[in-house]
């Protein structure tokens, strides 16, 4: 708890005084690389994990916004997006594997 506290002051110190600190801004990716001949659709979970409930399922195309610029052990946690200009960051929000999603280049 110690380390959590002390970071985040480190990190609004940080902001604070102009070190070039930031908030993760997001990226942004799609769903894809789906088995047509399959299910056709990537599962939305509670967490990292294929052992933990799906809370939608999302078809070819979905467009997606990240939380974290890493993923966790092939999965990634993320916001799902109404389209390709949504910045809302008002959609559900759970993991994915990151297999199937790509990053969306503009």
């Amino acid at each position: 708890m110690y380390a959590l506290v002390k970071i985040g002051l480190v990190s609004m110190l940080a902001v604070s005084f102009g070190t070039g600190l930031s908030a993760y801004s997001g990226e942004q990716y799609v769903v894809c690389k789906l088995d047509p001949n399959g299910d056709n659709f990537l599962a939305l979970r509670a967490c990292g994990s294929s052992k933990c409930s799906m809370m939608a399922k999302l078809g070819p195309g979905t467009f997606l916004m990240s939380t974290d610029p890493y993923s966790e052990n092939g999965w990634r946690q993320v916001i799902v997006q109404r389209n390709m200009q949504d910045d809302s960051y008002s959609g559900p929000m759970g993991w994915v594997y990151d297999r199937y999603i790509c990053e969306v280049r503009y």
